[in-house]
């Protein structure tokens, strides 16, 4: 009869804590705040260890993430789509250097990875193969005003010289 009652309880105790706590099916959930060229993305991720910092590495099209203070868990992070893509959805994830298996729960606007981390890890980098931004339009605009100054330059002195 005691173990019926408790089961009871603990069925209604538990989904109440859950509504009212950022526990979700990945664990307690945190975000960080990711800069890029003024846009501001916010990276959902849950981690049992201290998040040092997030940066996008447009040259290897990655996603680098230093933590510390790690304890064995799972690590899972929600990737928006226009930050970082990957071909067929295949990502590359390294965790301290090696390559490792993932889980992963593809969305309408983003893409959730979920993995090991082992005691000890430093260093998570997801690789895919476009991050945002790949090649900024500022980029490309002060290239082709660079090339149409040199192209009216040579044929300004061209002419001045004849």
């Amino acid at each position: 009869m005691l173990c019926k009652h408790l089961k009871n309880t603990l069925l209604i105790f538990f989904p109440i804590v859950f509504l009212f706590s950022n526990i979700s099916v990945y664990g307690v959930q945190e975000t960080y705040n990711l800069e890029v060229d003024e846009h501001l993305y916010d990276l959902v991720y849950s981690l049992d260890g201290d998040m040092l910092a997030m940066a996008i590495d447009p040259e290897l099209t990655s996603l680098l993430i230093g933590i510390e203070n790690v304890k064995e868990s799972q690590f899972w992070i929600q990737l928006p789509n226009e930050l970082i893509l990957a071909e067929s959805n295949e990502f590359a994830v390294l965790v301290n250097g090696l390559e490792i298996n993932y889980e992963m729960e593809i969305n309408q606007n983003d893409v959730v990875l979920g993995f090991y981390l082992l005691e000890g890890t430093q260093e998570i980098e997801i690789i895919g193969t476009k991050v945002i931004p790949e090649f900024p339009f500022g980029s490309i605009l002060i290239l082709i005003m660079m090339i149409a100054t040199v192209t009216m330059l040579t044929k300004f002195r061209i002419r001045l010289f004849r």
